[in-house]
């Protein structure tokens, strides 16, 4: 182990050997640059149950200025979020950009700070063992729903609203993104309007998985499919128009651009939102983003600023507003292909039967690896605080893997292509009549292009001709079934894109790689290229690890099956993670109260939009 490189390595293995008290920890892990919430979850997560044993919650929405303000008093305020929303259907986004457009509407039962603390939100408190709502067994978790709750269109919110989502979650004719995450869930008992039991196939310590966060936590309002998980009609009319329990409700919305949002004068509490009208608009890039709100401060907030650090330093200049960020968990990475986008079988392109001609040569995958400049990617392009990343599960000490990381080598990629029989024919290499020429896409960005042309360079240098692809953002990330060039598809050789785990306990970010029965995790024809497998990657030794962990009680196993997850997906190379990514580089203005938006690791930006409010309330 190099304990150079792997610093949060060894300060773990300190607090649990009793080196080091956790006061220690904390200040230390602070120091190297981990966000408080962050090491806070990590030193809970040493007891026997992790996450499921807190006794209350430790923190709460931030809310602060909101006590003596009235629903509406705040006027409009203005978002940009440069990859624009194309639904608003979480359960059905294979984009960030369509989780966010559905979070001023729809609720979870829980959600996760950035302190890595479950809090409540359509539940009277979080489940634990002590309050005789999580069994100590971990097999069932019982929910309390709050009292008096309903939908923006009167009806009541209810028992039976969380088993519908569930049913039509599971029901493999919806095409759901969020299969996986409800799969352990074995049955789920109405017991009364207000009461709900949730009973797993296995013992699991993501209990909380289902129903919890923005990124898939979401309740369905059941009334409006009839209570029928099999009415595959009006998904449809709600991906464009979500009726939900939140704060705001849907005034107009044009698909790939603008959405306007309203009160809900429905919501559960009197004086919020405080601001009456939202403009989430989409569009432009990141760096014109960030420039409408630190520089002519035309909007308020701008999301997911993808831009060059010394751009965003001048923009500051202006004294307009400030970018704020935490230490993330997400990574910048590059997905290989590991199907053929160049045959067509059945319909459909990169089916999962028919292999890669290149890629499903190890030599080559490791070639391309070890010649990628990944130093100075981070260091140009992004900058202090978003280091080069040579794994996949990244910012969680607990499962920081104690493997070495690579090393840029050209040279030793150059010889392992050799000894693998790649030989070159003029400028690229070739073997058995294939040639090791790939397209590699990804979306229209300014710091996406400049790593797209380090990488081409690199891989020139080896032998390799890449073509770049760049793709509108809003098409890319778009979850249309019939659009063949969004993330999904992945009809290229190369993608490039960021994403990261939605709760600390990982499970859902590793099941971008997980095969799942009959592969129905892999996007395909078949699930409407909804699988989260983009990558069609299938491994058996993976998926056992990735099955155990679902099903794993145990603290310290589960961290040795997440490390041994990431270390197959690199040492395989799977994956080509390059940068691990800040949580939620935004840019706020001056006029809103920073505090209050709270992003951290684990939600999505606006999944605390009701306690928005402006920095000097009127």
């Amino acid at each position: 182990m190099d304990h150079r490189k792997k610093p949060f390595s060894r300060l773990y293995e300190a607090l649990k050997t009793g080196q080091i008290n956790r006061r220690e920890f904390l200040q230390r892990a602070t120091a190297l640059g981990m966000s408080a919430g962050t090491a806070g979850f990590i030193i809970r997560a040493l007891d026997a149950t992790g996450a499921s044993a807190q006794a209350a919650p430790l923190s709460e929405r931030p809310s602060a200025g909101t006590e003596n303000t009235t629903r509406g008093q705040g006027g409009e305020v203005g978002i940009l979020i440069w990859q624009a929303a194309t639904l608003m259907s979480p359960h059905t986004a294979t984009g960030t950009k369509d989780y966010l457009a559905s979070m001023f509407v729809l609720e979870s039962l829980m959600n996760v700070t950035k302190d890595s603390v479950l809090i409540p939100t359509l539940v009277k408190e979080v489940p634990t063992v002590e309050n005789g709502l999580l069994a100590e067994d971990l097999t069932s978790v019982t929910y309390n729903l709050l009292e008096g709750v309903v939908w923006s269109d009167g009806e009541p919110f209810t028992a039976r609203d969380v088993e519908f989502t569930w049913k039509w979650i599971m029901n493999e004719a919806n095409a759901s993104v969020s299969f996986d995450l409800y799969a352990n869930i074995d049955t789920i008992e109405v017991i009364d309007d207000l009461t709900v039991k949730l009973t797993f196939k296995a013992p699991t310590l993501a209990w909380f998985i289902p129903f919890t966060g923005s990124f898939g936590g979401q309740v369905y309002p059941g009334h409006l499919w009839g209570f029928d998980e099999n009415n595959t009609d009006y998904i449809s009319t709600f991906q464009a128009n979500p009726t939900g329990t939140g704060p705001y409700k849907v005034e107009s919305f044009t698909e790939n651009d603008q959405v306007t949002y309203v009160i809900n004068d429905n919501f559960r509490e009197p004086n919020k939102p405080y601001f009456s009208r939202v403009n989430l608009k989409g569009g432009g890039d990141a760096a014109s983003a960030a420039q409408a709100v630190l520089q002519t401060g035309d909007y308020d907030y701008a999301w997911n600023l993808q831009v060059e650090p010394q751009i965003l330093a001048d923009f500051v200049a202006a004294g307009n507003g400030i970018i704020v960020a935490d230490p993330g968990v997400n990574t910048e990475t590059i997905y290989i292909n590991h199907t053929d986008p160049n045959i067509e079988v059945d319909g459909q392109r990169s089916e999962k039967n028919t292999p890669h001609p290149a890629f499903s040569d190890l030599a080559v995958r490791q070639a391309i690896n070890m010649a990628i400049d990944r130093d100075t990617i981070a260091s140009q392009f992004y900058g202090e605080g978003e280091p080069a990343a040579t794994d996949y599960l990244v910012g969680i000490p607990a499962f920081d893997s104690p493997r070495p990381d690579f090393v840029f080598d050209p040279a030793a990629a150059n010889q392992l292509l050799d000894e693998a029989g790649w030989v070159l024919n003029g400028d690229v290499r070739e073997k058995d009549g294939v040639q090791l020429s790939f397209v590699y896409q990804t979306s229209i960005n300014a710091v996406r292009q400049k790593t797209q042309a380090v990488v081409k360079g690199n891989l020139a240098d080896i032998g390799i001709d890449v073509q770049l692809k760049q793709v509108d953002a809003g098409i890319y990330f778009d979850s249309a079934e019939g659009n063949d060039q969004n993330i999904g598809h992945f009809y290229a050789d190369l993608e490039m894109y960021t994403t990261g785990p939605s709760y600390p306990f990982p499970i859902d970010y590793m099941a971008n790689f997980y095969t799942g029965p009959d592969g129905n995790n892999l996007s395909q024809k078949s699930n409407a290229w909804n699988g989260t497998n983009n990558s069609r990657y299938q491994n058996p030794e993976y998926d056992a690890l990735y099955e155990e962990a679902l099903a794993s009680t145990d603290q310290e196993r589960v961290a040795e099956l997440f490390i041994q997850m990431n270390d197959i997906l690199i040492d395989d190379v799977a994956t080509i993670p390059l940068v691990q990514r800040a949580a939620g580089k935004a840019a706020v203005s001056n006029r809103l109260l920073a505090d209050n938006i709270s992003r951290g690791p684990w939600e999505g930006d606006f999944w605390n939009i009701m306690n928005w409010v402006e920095a000097n309330p009127q």
